[in-house]
């Protein structure tokens, strides 16, 4: 998709070549902004019941008599918000997907001139509401023939609008790239996939790419990791990517993924029913690799390092038990008593491993519990740490990428629902406070550099009829990472 600005004001959108107009109205007052042709057509559809001031609503003219573009779209966002006019944005780019309109103009009046922050919220409505998953599915519905969407501003604007609709590229970019991986079936997307994959981000960006195998990662004492592994016919991979956009000394920002291709639960198995969803188990690791992309292609001066532990979690007669006792990199034990509490498992080895790049900080990325869902819903991640200033930034990096988190406790009474009498630590606690105790039990593993986790198990997909990835949080990471930059 080709995304550029254009200079030009709300009364001369009449005359804008385009094969579709899309007019974003913040309130009713909105229409006052309008030359005469686009007011009257505006009039017409309101009077005629067709269109309402009202968040998310908008309605498709076409042929329109007095206006250049063949098509016009006229969509409701209520307040002038960045993510209200995301929210319009995808509404009206909804109006025009699978139609034949190559070439999109954008206008927004009521919000004053166009910014960075709703340039890069045009680009994320395109991406998401255009997006189409095809590589099972060759027989999907055509994705439509939008090639190009121009952002109209005023000429103090133009630099700035220039700036966020690179960033939103960007970040659109890895999103996807997120979404694809995720959306993979299991037997397509295994964790031989996803290092030939962040072997090829390596290739096309200059990465330096590691992708170890079975071999090697017993060599670097990951018991617990591959504890989880051992029940799968599927050879674990461990991957290490790096970007280096400053000077070797500059300590890195780390970023973990949680990379469970298919998880059945193990020993300790899920119900049948959607468990077909359980190829998202994944998402933390799709969405480190897409923030990796989307870094990558912005070059920011900072160092990156992204670490993701991919296995299958299977039943089998290797298979870890219940009350099976494992030994982590770190050394510390692991009595596990929920086979199906394997994330944990894996991400705590390479919360070790990213102890040898002296990192600036370290944030994992899991769809870690079930209980993070019954805690926050759909909406908002999970974040956890104990460290004020980095939750801080994770937040307002949240807040700027329309991406939204929400922090939780990690108090020391927590950690008593981990003990264990046959090793250092259970795997798991009881029921109550489980997203809590899940990130007490990483935190045990972090106690040399500052550290966050996120658990997007209630953000990472989405069931029912709009069942697939969403991609997130590649926005809040890649707009965490650039914000070190600075």
């Amino acid at each position: 998709m080709d995304f550029r600005q254009h200079t030009a004001s709300l009364d001369t959108l009449a005359s804008v070549a385009c094969d579709a107009l899309l007019v974003v109205l913040a309130g009713e007052k909105a229409e006052r902004t309008l030359d005469a042709t686009l007011a009257r057509l505006l009039a017409d559809a309101v009077a005629h019941g067709d269109f309402e001031f009202k968040r998310g609503k908008a309605v498709l003219l076409h042929r329109p008599a007095g206006v250049k573009a063949a098509r016009v779209v006229f969509a409701a966002c209520g307040a002038a918000t960045p993510k209200s006019l995301k929210a319009a944005f995808a509404a009206g780019v909804g109006q025009l997907k699978g139609g034949g309109s190559r070439h999109v103009a954008v206008a927004v009046g009521g919000a004053g001139d166009a910014s960075a922050e709703l340039a890069e919220a045009l680009v994320a409505a395109v991406g998401e509401t255009t997006y189409v998953y095809r590589h099972t599915k060759p027989g999907a519905p055509a994705a439509g023939a939008l090639e190009r969407v121009t952002l109209l501003c005023g000429k103090a604007a133009a630099k700035a609008v220039t700036q966020g609709l690179a960033r939103g590229q960007a970040v659109a970019a890895g999103v996807t790239l997120a979404r694809e991986l995720a959306n993979r079936p299991g037997n397509h997307c295994t964790p031989t996939y996803l290092g030939e994959q962040a072997k090829k981000l390596g290739k096309e960006y200059g990465l330096k790419v590691e992708v170890l195998d079975r071999k090697a990662i017993e060599k670097l004492g990951m018991g617990s990791f591959l504890a989880v592994a051992q029940g799968s016919a599927e050879p674990p991979r461990f991957i290490v990517a790096q970007y280096h956009g400053a000077a070797k000394t500059q300590a890195p920002i780390v970023l973990v993924g949680k990379g469970i291709t298919f998880d059945t639960g193990g020993i300790s198995i899920k119900p049948a029913a959607e468990m077909d969803e359980m190829k998202f188990d994944m998402g933390g690791a799709a969405s480190v690799l897409g923030t990796l992309r989307a870094v990558a292609e912005l070059k920011p001066k900072l160092n990156l390092v992204v670490i993701v532990p991919t296995c299958e979690n299977m039943p089998g007669g290797r298979a870890i038990k219940p009350g099976d006792v494992v030994k982590s990199m770190s050394g510390q034990t692991i009595e596990i008593l929920n086979t199906d509490a394997e994330g944990r498992l894996i991400l705590c080895d390479a919360l070790t491993y990213a102890e040898r790049f002296k990192p600036a900080c370290v944030v994992d990325v899991a769809t870690l519990t079930g209980a993070c869902v019954i805690a926050l819903g759909h909406h908002h991640t999970g974040l956890f740490t104990a460290d004020d200033a980095l939750a801080a930034q994770l937040l307002a990096a949240s807040t700027a990428s329309l991406d939204p988190a929400w922090r939780m406790p990690l108090d020391e009474e927590y950690e008593e629902a981990l003990k264990s009498n046959f090793a250092d630590m259970g795997n798991v606690g009881g029921r109550a406070g489980g997203a809590i105790t899940a990130a007490m039990f990483l935190r045990k593993f972090t106690g040399k550099y500052r550290w966050a986790h996120l658990d997007i198990a209630g953000t990472a997909w989405k069931s029912g009829a709009a069942k697939g990835a969403t991609g997130r949080p590649v926005p809040l990471l890649t707009h965490f990472v650039m914000s070190q930059a600075s």
